[in-house]
């Protein structure tokens, strides 16, 4: 994230909302460049550095969730997503598919910008972070957020990020899900940390479905067991 003033990314296909948000953003100290579908955030990420995407599902072409898995298999810039779908299920395709938060519409503006804030300050806190921790063939680094194993790297998200950070400070405790929440600072429910655990499960694990390392206590919630 930059040192000075924090810039957002919004994209949306409504250019009223699209520039209201630009508008709004602004006023509360962001700066604030925007994109009117997937083609245009595209080219301005290859031009720009962004510390958050603020970024609409329903889109013309190719969509809010694709451009997230796409942008997720690449790097780790916070995303929050804008939809008029705001089902259970419709939030957890958002989070599955690599977005930190997920805003349904219509919104007050004031819970887009008290959502932003929660992000960037989860993202900007000197986190006391454990040392390097072995997990099979992969090495987890607090200090970089990664998982490697030789010259293979695997960014991780900044949800998945904060949730194994917060298991590795304490390996072998078992942590609720309600705990989790509290501890990382996402704006989500104990179903949210299911659906994180899941994903990274999916990326540490040999087998995701007999988990060795990231484990299931049931009944208590979750716990980190490295080698």
């Amino acid at each position: 994230m930059t040192e000075e003033i924090p810039h957002i990314l919004v994209v949306d296909d409504d250019t009223r909302l699209r520039e209201a948000l630009k508008r709004y953003l602004s006023q509360h100290g962001f700066l604030v460049t925007t994109a009117a579908d997937a083609a245009e955030a595209r080219a301005r990420l290859e031009g720009l550095c962004f510390d958050l995407i603020v970024l609409d599902v329903m889109m013309p072409g190719e969509n809010g969730l694709d451009l997230t898995r796409s942008l997720r298999r690449t790097g780790g810039v916070p995303i929050l997503l804008l939809t008029a779908r705001g089902q259970p299920d419709d939030r957890i395709a958002g989070l599955e598919a690599g977005a930190d938060d997920y805003l349904p519409k219509p919104f007050e503006p004031r819970e887009l910008l008290l959502r932003i804030q929660s992000i960037l300050r989860r993202l900007a806190k000197p986190a006391a972070a454990p040392a390097e921790i072995r997990l099979g063939r992969w090495v987890f680094d607090p200090q970089r957020e990664e998982l490697r194993a030789g010259e293979e790297t695997v960014r991780l998200t900044p949800a998945e990020a904060g949730l194994l950070k917060t298991l590795a400070t304490a390996p072998g405790e078992v942590f609720s899900r309600e705990e989790l929440v509290d501890r990382v600072g996402m704006e989500c429910n104990a179903r949210t940390i299911d659906v994180q655990v899941t994903r990274l499960r999916r990326k540490l694990e040999d087998d995701p479905r007999l988990p060795r390392y990231l484990q299931t206590v049931r009944g208590e919630g979750y716990v980190l067991r490295p080698d």
